[in-house]
């Protein structure tokens, strides 16, 4: 029995010193391997650099902050370009979990089936980007905005099955590290339930560029595109001082530093865009605009214009029709964004005859008196007598708006004469309004000049055209006793042109009081009265040129340029009209006649004036009108 004892003591001993050997074996492997992998790993790649340059790397960080683009503004300070704060609704279709999304359809006031549809459709045609727009342009009032503030508080229970592997005794985990054993991994299903807020909804700032003025000035201020970047107009042309200069921040870890993990460093500042100031009234504008807009219905024209100017030549109002809103995103024909008034170089026809007279009264050629009289009775060139006046007053030359009698006026003068007067009004010079869309106009030199080509230019023909604005800058003759002031479009800039006296003052005064007689029941401009105001203006029809010719099928221009009051004109305003086709008498307002200056552009001009002088205080009412 004792033998047996001593026998089973020793196997037993002999055992356990075995298993021992083969736990101190496995212990030494880890140990080994754990001591390998500790030298080597700050040598291991990641790539083409080392973990711990990878490791440096990814605490570098680049941040985008997007400058806010400036407001546009009229001269009273009035909005007529601004960033609409707006909010968008932004789902990623992995995160979204599925007991949300009765709750998510009610906050976006959307059917349930519609959104799930959404969602399972975006899910299938991601292509790796997660992000999908579900609405956007909300302004903040909007009460999808509240529902998704308050959805994003809400908790709910969310219940997960997933496959859980069964724990590994630690023994078993050495011997398959050791591969003294095959790893075969059992695994159980575990269900667990937690209270969580929806996942995936973010709800994000936006901007949208919002013109409160609408079509209004759409032609004026333009529009940005799709990126936010100016195409057109004020938009466009000042872009650089608009948009400002989006910020780029780098973030990096900094050893050397003791109070900061991360420092920061401008790779590029933050600067948000500049305000502009227009000279832009908004009143103005929506006046002229009204009358402009009424009248191309109401003639059944192709497109109208309009600018008003002040004495100081800063522009009021520059109008186009047909116009487009440019907050209608849908909606975009480029031709309704064109600035007819700046870009569209044009006969002005009779608007040019005043100029005529200044030029021959500065030059002592007429005398401008009742007493003075000039024979049409005569053809000169291709102008035939009309055999309806046989001699007339210069007032009557204006007021009927007479070819041949401006004609004869402008033999008593010299080609260089007229081209050094039409260069000092500024025609065939930019005016540095909106540059990247004006047309400077055409004024040739003398030396080009047949005598045909000077006797039509004193009618607003030949060798010369210009665009509408050039054309009312002229007419600040008359507000400035025979000066030319340079325009001004944006406040706070300063125009080095200087102001030219082109008139004598007393030559510029007489002259306008002749005007005030073409505004008046027995002139050409008689449907631009105003009652209760004095009136001067003259009226303009030019044909149209069509495939290279002057068309002579009824397809013309109709001008008119005027100015109230006639002694210190307060507003100047020139309005053009391509092809009226339905004019009709003022006495029979349904019978038809064909289309001029008086009963089509002059009419606009007392609509939008009319409007304009009664909301200006500054301005007495005569009491005898």
């Amino acid at each position: 029995m004792g033998k047996f004892k001593a026998l089973f003591q020793f196997s037993r001993t002999q055992h356990y010193s075995r298993r021992q050997n083969i736990i101190k074996g496995i212990f030494i492997l880890l140990v080994c391997g754990f001591g390998y992998r500790i030298i080597t790993i700050h040598q291991l790649n990641a790539g083409d650099i080392s973990l711990q340059e990878r490791g440096n790397q990814q605490t570098y960080h680049t941040f985008h902050t997007k400058a806010r683009r400036g407001d546009i503004l009229d001269r009273n300070g009035e909005v007529l370009a601004s960033n609409l704060i707006l909010k968008k609704i932004n789902l990623d279709v992995t995160k979204i979990q599925p007991a949300f999304i009765p709750k998510l359809a009610t906050a976006l006031m959307m059917e349930e089936t519609e959104l799930r549809a959404a969602l399972e459709k975006k899910n299938k045609a991601r292509r790796g980007r997660r992000n999908f727009i579900i609405q956007k342009n909300l302004k903040l009032s909007n009460p999808i905005v509240k529902n998704i503030e308050k959805l994003k508080k809400l908790r709910l229970r969310i219940c997960k099955e997933k496959q859980k592997k069964e724990k590994v005794e630690w023994l078993d985990k050495a011997l398959i590290f050791a591969k003294l054993k095959k790893d075969n991994p059992t695994y159980k299903t575990v269900k667990t339930c937690k209270q969580k807020r929806i996942e995936g909804v973010a709800l994000q700032g936006d901007t949208r560029r919002y013109y409160p003025k609408s079509a209004t000035l759409a032609s004026l201020i333009g529009r940005v595109n799709h990126n936010g970047k100016g195409v057109s107009g004020i938009e466009g042309e000042f872009e650089p001082t608009l948009s400002g200069q989006n910020g780029i921040d780098f973030l990096s870890f900094n050893q050397a530093s003791q109070s900061a993990y991360f420092n920061p460093v401008a790779h590029k500042k933050l600067k948000h865009g500049n305000n502009i100031t227009l000279t832009i009234d908004a009143n103005t504008q929506f006046h002229a605009y009204t009358a402009i807009k009424k009248s191309v219905e109401k003639h059944d024209a192709n497109s109208g214009s309009a600018i008003i100017l002040s004495p100081n030549g800063e522009v009021l109002a520059l109008v186009n029709y047909p116009a487009d809103d440019p907050n209608d995103k849908t909606i975009y024909n480029v031709e309704n964004y064109r600035n007819h008034v700046l870009s569209d170089k044009v006969d002005p026809g009779s608007t040019m005859k005043p100029f005529t007279m200044l030029l021959a009264l500065d030059k002592n050629k007429i005398t401008a008196t009742e007493d003075e009289k000039i024979d049409v009775t005569k053809r000169i060139g291709h102008l035939k007598p009309d055999h309806k006046y046989y001699q007339l007053t210069i007032k009557k030359i204006l007021q009927k708006s007479h070819n041949l009698g401006t004609v004869n006026v402008s033999e008593r003068l010299t080609k260089e004469e007229f081209y050094h007067t039409w260069n000092q009004l500024g025609f065939g010079h930019s005016l540095g309004l909106i540059p990247s869309i004006e047309t400077p106009g055409v004024l040739k030199t003398p030396d080009s000049w047949s005598l045909a080509d000077k006797r039509s230019l004193s009618f607003g023909y030949g060798p010369m055209q210009t665009n509408l604005a050039q054309l009312a800058r002229a007419y600040l003759v008359f507000a400035n006793e025979g000066v030319v002031p340079p325009l001004k479009l944006v406040k706070n800039t300063n125009s080095y042109e200087q102001r030219a006296q082109v008139f004598s003052k007393k030559s510029t005064r007489k002259i306008a009081d002749l005007l005030d007689s073409v505004a008046s029941s027995k002139g050409s401009g008689y449907r631009a009265q105003i009652k209760g105001y004095e009136v001067a203006g003259k009226t303009g029809t030019a044909e149209m040129v069509i495939d290279g010719r002057y068309n002579k099928d009824g397809a013309k221009r109709t001008f008119f340029a005027g100015f109230v009051p006639v002694k210190k004109p307060k507003y100047i305003m020139v309005i053009r009209l391509d092809y009226p086709k339905k004019c009709y008498t003022y006495y029979k307002p349904k019978k038809k006649t064909s289309c001029g200056g008086s009963n089509s552009a002059a009419m606009v001009f007392k609509d939008a004036m009319e409007n304009i002088l009664n909301s200006d205080q500054s301005i007495e009412r005569l009491s005898k009108k």
